[in-house]
C-alpha cells in the first residue's frame, strides 16, 4: 500500500461559499480521461483545503495496471461521519468535430433558464463533485463546523477497470480506522428532471465468454470433423428461452443479453475448430455470481462436448433497504425540487457496489440524459439546485433528523 502524501493543513473556514458552476468548469478543463488525472485532484484539493479539509493524495497501482491517483479528504474527526463519494475520471470525448463546444473547456451555451454547461464530465460526474464542495462550503458559512465529520472519497478509476480506485481505497481507509456512517454517491440518477429518482441499490453485472471446441475440417466431409457451431447454438438456445426470475420488490427481472457470436471463419467450405459467444447478465439479489455460474454450467453440460467458460464479475447485486438515510435524502430532494424521488435500482454499475460494504449508501446526482454522449451538458440551474439539495441533506443530517 503506498504511503500517502503529507496531508494539506486545515485553513480557516470561508466567508463566502464555493461557486459550483465555476468549480465544475475548472474540473472539466482537466482532461482526466481514465486513468489520467490531468490536474483534477489538484483543483479539488485547492478548493477543499481552505474549507478545513485534511486532504490525502493516494496513488494506487495493482500489478500489471497503470497507476491511478485518488483523493481522500476529511473535515473533522468526530461522529457522526457523512461521506460524499465520486469520480473525476471521464470517458473519452470521441470525435471532437461532433461537439458543439470543446469538451474540455466548460463553455456555457445559452442564457437564463436555458443556459447549459457543456463538457465531458459535466453530469458524470464533475458537476456533482463541485456541488459536494459548494454545499459543504455553504454549510460552513451558514452554520460553522458540523458536530461530526464530512468526507470526500474521490477516485480516478471509476470509468476504467475499477481496480485502483474505490475498491483499493477501502483497505487503505480500514488501516487508518476511517469508517463513514453513511455515504452519498453523486452519480447521475435522474432520467429527465432533477428530483425524479435516487438509487438505493444496483443490479449485479456478470460478463461471460463461452468457447465451444471442435475439430476443423472440410465442409464437404463433416464426418471427418467436429463442428462446434451446432453445440454452441444449442447452448445459447438453452439460455435465451429461460427466465432467470420474475424480479423483486425493488428490482426488475434479471436479464441475459447476447453480445457477440464468432467463429473467426471467413471461408464457406471450412468447419471451424472453435466458436465463441459473449454475453452479459444483469441480475438482482436473488442471484450471485457463484449461483449464476452453476446455472450456466448445468445448461452447457446438458448439451455435452468440450467448452470453456470465462466469467468476469463487475459487481454483485446489492440493496440498501429503505430506512432513515434514504428517507433523509428523499426529503431533501423533495424540499428543494418539489418532487418525491422514486427509489430505483436501474442502470449499470457504480462504485456504490464497493461502498455498500462500508456503510449504508444512496446515490443521487444530476440528470443523466447526456452522460457519455457528444455534447454532454448540465443545466446551469441544476448545479445550483443540486448544491441546495446537498446542503439541505447535510443540515438535516447533522441536526439529527436522520442517520
Amino acid at each position: 500500500m503506498p504511503i500517502p502524501a503529507a496531508p494539506v493543513a486545515p485553513a480557516p473556514h470561508p466567508s463566502l461559499p464555493v461557486d459550483p458552476v465555476a468549480l465544475t468548469r475548472a474540473l472539466i478543463r482537466c482532461p482526466s480521461v481514465t486513468p489520467a488525472d490531468a490536474g483534477a485532484l489538484d483543483v479539488l484539493t485547492a478548493a477543499l483545503a481552505p474549507l478545513g479539509f485534511v486532504c490525502h493524495r493516494v496513488p494506487l497501482q495493482a500489478p500489471e495496471t497503470v497507476a491511478v491517483d485518488n483523493l481522500y479528504a476529511r473535515l473533522g474527526t468526530g461522529a457522526p461521519y457523512f461521506c460524499f463519494a465520486g469520480h473525476t475520471d471521464v470517458v473519452a470525448p470521441g470525435d471532437l468535430r461532433a461537439w458543439t463546444a470543446d469538451p474540455f473547456q466548460g463553455d456555457i451555451l445559452g442564457e437564463g433558464p436555458e443556459a447549459r454547461l457543456v463538457g465531458r464530465g459535466a453530469v458524470d460526474m464533475k458537476g456533482a463533485i463541485a456541488a459536494f464542495v459548494a454545499a459543504v462550503s455553504a454549510l460552513l458559512v451558514r452554520d460553522g463546523p458540523p458536530r461530526g465529520s464530512i468526507g470526500l472519497l474521490i477516485t480516478g478509476d471509476e470509468e476504467g477497470c475499477s481496480i485502483n480506485g474505490t475498491r483499493a481505497l477501502l483497505p487503505w481507509l480500514a488501516e487508518r480506522g476511517e469508517r463513514p456512517d453513511v455515504c452519498l454517491v453523486g452519480e447521475p440518477t435522474n432520467p429527465e428532471r432533477l428530483g425524479e429518482a435516487m438509487k438505493i441499490g444496483r443490479r449485479g453485472s456478470l460478463n461471460g465468454r463461452l468457447v465451444v471446441e471442435g475439430v476443423q475440417g472440410h465442409a464437404a466431409y463433416p464426418h471427418l470433423a467436429d463442428n462446434p457451431l451446432p453445440r454452441l447454438v444449442r447452448m445459447l438456445d438453452s439460455l435465451i428461452d429461460c427466465l432467470l426470475d420474475e424480479g423483486t420488490a425493488h428490482f426488475p427481472p434479471s436479464t441475459l443479453t447476447l453480445t457477440s457470436i464468432d467463429a473467426g471463419n471467413a471461408a464457406t467450405n471450412v468447419i471451424p475448430a472453435a466458436a465463441s459467444a459473449a454475453f452479459n447478465i444483469r441480475f438482482n439479489p436473488l442471484h450471485t455470481a457463484e449461483s449464476l455460474e452453476a446455472w450456466l454450467r448445468r445448461r452447457f453440460d446438458s448439451v455435452g462436448g468440450a467448452y470453456r467458460l470465462d466469467l468476469t464479475l463487475s459487481g454483485e447485486a446489492f440493496l440498501t433497504e429503505p430506512g432513515p438515510f434514504s428517507a433523509l435524502v428523499a426529503a431533501a430532494v423533495a424540499r428543494v425540487t418539489g418532487l418525491q424521488p422514486a427509489l430505483t435500482t436501474t442502470g449499470g454499475t457504480s462504485d456504490a457496489r464497493f461502498l455498500k460494504d462500508l456503510c449504508p449508501v444512496v446515490e443521487f446526482g444530476l440528470v443523466g440524459r447526456t452522460m457519455h454522449k457528444v455534447d454532454e451538458a448540465v443545466a446551469v440551474a441544476d448545479l445550483s439546485h443540486l448544491t441546495d439539495i446537498y446542503l439541505t441533506l447535510l443540515g438535516d443530517y447533522f441536526a439529527g433528523n436522520g442517520s
